[in-house]
């Protein structure tokens, strides 16, 4: 009984130990790195056009206005707004890295280091799509951060993150890094890193070091129902904001590449249809006229598989890449097409500073429908195009949906939709659309192009084996 008590004991504590040496220290990290990051304090002043509480709120048009605005007692004009963020100071000659969203219309930027000393800063250069923003202060001698290597990052290791979360000056969390490379709604350009590492209000703007005490990302954003941390951050890639550094102290803005198309996702049954082997690349729904594409040769119902030599996973990176392309430089690139692999040249855009997407409906409208018919394998009745339809779609060449049923429904079709193409053949008829839907085998996925308002994009339907 005795010996048996011993030798457990003996194993748990050899296991505590085991695990005690397992988990990291970031004492020295911290005390390295600490002294580089900054806390950022921002104020704003807002104008205030309000007349005094208890006097009615009228238009500023309005006679009466005129009238209170000189009589009565007038609400303080000027307000303070105050916030607050954090920073870290890349070169010791005082440029400081933060979120463009901490110092986004400040009026006054102070910049705190841990030795107490504040400083006003001045912006040299902000990119609201990236989220990235570059600030200076007049100071020398400065101790500066390091950079990491992304790419090295693996998904696993161990992350700190140093902030201000609420004021709190210092603060140091840490967690995992839980995933790399995510996309985020309207984000279309950054690779987040997803890390688990606490991150509140106050650390935007901070730090992501990995366990070599390098700078791996640039804490931005997190997924909070509440407004608080709740397991999800992401930071920006520190390769991404340096790139945005050098272009902003450069040129003092940020240009992008662009090549003029509407791309989704290939999904296992597009691939399928459109006969590559496996689901990777981004599909071309719409090429713009007179764009860098178009004037490339590249069509819709292509399929990029690489650009500039940099393999195209999926949908998401190809914006990433050809942003990163420099306007007017020739890129090479690999697509597929009808079963091949073609290359072409292409000669990079600019994006412009501000993009408008404009998505309406059409409805048929109780117009005449021409000539319809139902193809009862993909659950669609459709209807050729009349000259005013096409006119106002601006397009020569469609098919109308009429009804949707069975693989259609399931596809998400409906009334209202235009076919544009199927596969790589544009359609102009009925009989057309027949006869290439009779060529493809029972079973198969067929790939049809949709438009639907003035978006178009790929829709994946398996024929009925019947």
């Amino acid at each position: 009984m005795f010996k048996r008590f011993s030798i457990i004991t003996l194993f748990v504590l050899f296991s505590h130990t085991l695990q005690a040496k397992e988990l990291p220290d970031f004492t020295e990290l911290v005390e390295k790195q600490g002294a580089a990051v900054v806390n950022v304090s921002t104020t704003k002043i807002i104008h205030n056009t309000q007349l005094a509480p208890g006097i009615p709120n009228l238009p500023q048009g309005d006679p009466f206005y005129e009238f209170f605005r000189r009589f009565a007692p007038q609400a303080p004009r000027d307000q303070k707004s105050q916030s607050l963020g954090s920073g870290f100071i890349i070169s010791s000659d005082g440029y400081i890295l933060t979120n463009a969203h901490v110092v986004d219309l400040a009026d006054e930027i102070t910049v705190r280091l841990t030795d107490k000393r504040e400083f006003k800063a001045k912006v040299i250069g902000a990119d609201k799509r990236t989220d990235v923003a570059l600030l200076k202060i007049e100071a020398t001698g400065l101790p500066q951060i390091s950079l990491g290597n992304v790419d090295m990052l693996k998904v696993g290791e161990w992350v700190v993150a140093i902030g201000s979360p609420f004021g709190f000056d210092s603060s140091v969390t840490a967690g995992i890094v839980s995933a790399k490379g995510r996309s985020l709604p309207q984000e279309s350009f950054v690779p987040f890193i997803q890390t688990d590492v606490a991150i509140n209000p106050g650390n935007s703007g901070g730090p992501l070091f990995n366990m070599k005490g390098e700078v791996v990302g640039i804490n931005s954003q997190i997924y909070s129902r509440s407004g608080g941390y709740m397991g999800l951050s992401f930071s920006i890639p520190i390769d991404v904001a340096m790139n945005v550094v050098q272009q902003l102290r450069t040129t003092g803005k940020v240009t992008r590449g662009r090549i003029g198309v509407v791309i989704q996702d290939v999904t296992r049954e597009l691939a399928d249809s459109f006969g590559l082997s496996q689901a990777a690349g981004a599909l071309i729904s719409n090429v713009q006229k007179d764009g860098p594409a178009d004037k490339a040769g590249i069509k819709a119902s292509d399929v990029i598989l690489k650009f500039d030599g940099k393999v195209v996973k999926g949908s998401i990176d190809l914006p990433r890449i050809v942003a990163g392309a420099h306007p007017g430089s020739e890129v090479k690139v690999e697509l597929w097409r009808k079963g091949a692999v073609y290359d072409v040249t292409l000669l990079v855009g600019e994006i412009a500073d501000k993009t408008q997407a404009v998505q309406q409906s059409h409805k048929n409208g109780g117009k005449p429908v021409p000539h319809s018919q139902s193809f009862e394998r993909l659950g669609l009745e459709l209807a050729e195009l009349t000259a005013e339809q096409k006119a106002e779609l601006k397009i020569a060449d469609g098919l109308l949906v009429i009804s949707v049923k069975g693989a259609a429904e399931r596809s998400d079709l409906s009334r209202g939709d235009v076919i544009l193409a199927i596969g790589n053949f544009v359609i102009k008829s009925v009989n057309q659309f027949n006869e290439v839907l009779n060529q493809i085998p029972k079973g198969r996925n067929v790939a049809l192009l949709v438009r639907r308002g003035e978006v178009a994009s790929y829709v994946a339907i398996k024929l009925d084996e019947k």
